[in-house]
């Protein structure tokens, strides 16, 4: 992998806030636990802004359906699980190798808005979806992934830490943010939620004094 390009230009707030990162929350829908082997169904990715006084919030929502690649396993019960119907005329479906690029154009569009050197994964239990993600890219051959193809933030570790709860609505309820139950299980609703519990503990963790940091190795420069 060739090193992300140094954007020109003085950093944003926010990619002073993640060492040059640009957080987009995702969620995603499968037709199993394999991201080799098992359908990508939905992905949903939320890309995050910041106020000029430093206040993370949710900006915009990119949402597809997706066709089952060829060859790709759906077990009936992730079906049952996520309420999806792949027969339904309404999905409205696209081809992985024309979404992903697609979703990946707006997100390398927000990086360069921001002066971040790459994007980077947050999602509740993270590494499931950046490895259904990291799978999808090399299946279709995508040249231009604007992920960091390891690292990542998880809200479900970060929720524990928080809060003292892992399962994504039981640490929104904590933290006072609405969760429709019978909503859930859409890559965009839990998107959302997710966006929405992510920037609220960045914000706390602010209000709290933990950022920015004290001015005594550089390393909040």
């Amino acid at each position: 992998m060739t090193p992300a390009e140094e954007p020109s230009g003085p950093k944003s707030l926010l990619a002073q806030r993640f060492r040059g990162f640009l957080p987009v929350v995702v969620d995603l829908e499968s037709g199993g636990f394999n991201s080799r082997t098992d359908a990508l169904l939905e992905i949903s990715a939320v890309i995050l802004d910041m106020s000029e006084d430093g206040v993370l919030f949710p900006s915009e929502t990119h949402s597809f359906h997706l066709e089952p690649f060829e060859g790709a396993n759906v077990e009936q019960s992730a079906l049952d699980f996520i309420g999806i119907d792949l027969e339904s005329p309404d999905r409205d479906a696209w081809p992985e190798e024309i979404a992903l690029p697609e979703l990946f154009r707006k997100i390398r569009a927000a990086v360069k808005k921001h002066s971040c050197t790459r994007a980077v994964v947050v999602a509740h239990n993270a590494h499931f979806d950046l490895g259904f993600i990291n799978a999808a890219v090399d299946r279709c051959g995508v040249k231009r992934n604007p992920f960091h193809p390891f690292s990542c933030f998880d809200t479900a570790t970060l929720g524990g830490l928080a809060y003292g709860q892992t399962v994504l609505a039981k640490a929104c309820q904590v933290a006072g943010i609405p969760f429709d139950n019978n909503s859930a299980h859409s890559a965009e609703y839990d998107a959302e939620k997710t966006a929405d519990l992510f920037c609220g503990i960045v914000n706390k963790w602010r209000e709290l004094g933990g950022w920015p940091l004290e001015d005594k190795t550089g390393v909040g420069e």
